[in-house]
């Protein structure tokens, strides 16, 4: 059975997974209440774990470097306590490589070499090459549902990766580009982020860091 994560949790790792955002986007990344997500991390700023900024005109929640270290401390004892650590370390090893050919896809999302092999800015004149980067995604993403069916399996919380980045894979089939990469929507690449945060975070490892 699929485990359940307490609130206090979710909305400290929220606030990791997404990097900076509102007290209403941090709630809805785990369907949480949105009052209760505000006295979560108002409480968890008295405790020096976030911290509140504004730039230009959004205002939004960040981990300060006590917040990550106590992010992570939760995280591992959940874990733990759920027997998941060794699959999670057994997915991450699988992650990387598909990893490494979304970040190349990305590139090539948004560079393409001219005749003489200079890397220049995809205009995204050239339908065949974009078809291209989009079946490497939908590749990569059929690559993805087996680790995310094992993750879903350990904590309720790893569910809705693989779901979104389909999704977002359709909407770019149907001819939006911007679901490929744009970092202020649910695009491939943005999932494709917070999933990466979401398991480096629950092992306690920095993105460089083999498992």
């Amino acid at each position: 059975m699929t485990r359940e994560s307490p609130s206090e949790l979710l909305v400290l790792h929220a606030v990791r997974v997404t990097g900076f955002a509102g007290t209403a986007r941090i709630a809805r990344r785990f369907a949480l209440d949105e009052y209760e997500t505000a006295e979560i991390l108002l409480d968890a700023e008295a405790r020096g774990w976030v911290g509140q900024a504004t730039f230009a005109d959004v205002h939004g929640w960040s981990l300060t470097e006590r917040g990550r270290a106590e992010n992570e401390r939760q995280l591992a004892a959940e874990l733990a306590r759920v027997g998941g650590t060794g699959e999670v370390r057994a997915v991450y090893r699988e992650f990387l490589p598909l990893n490494g050919r979304l970040q190349q896809a990305c590139t090539h999302w948004q560079l393409r070499p001219d005749s003489n092999g200079r890397l220049l800015t995809n205009d995204h004149s050239d339908p065949g090459w974009d078809a291209g980067v989009v079946d490497e995604l939908g590749t990569i993403g059929e690559g993805l549902a087996p680790l995310a069916s094992r993750l879903e399996g350990i904590l309720r919380r790893f569910r809705g990766y693989h779901t979104r980045f389909a999704t977002a894979l359709r909407k770019a089939h149907g001819g939006d580009g911007g679901w490929i990469d744009r970092t202020d929507i649910d695009s491939c690449h943005r999932v494709w982020f917070e999933l990466h945060e979401d398991l480096i975070a629950s092992l306690g490892l920095d993105r460089g860091t083999q498992p």
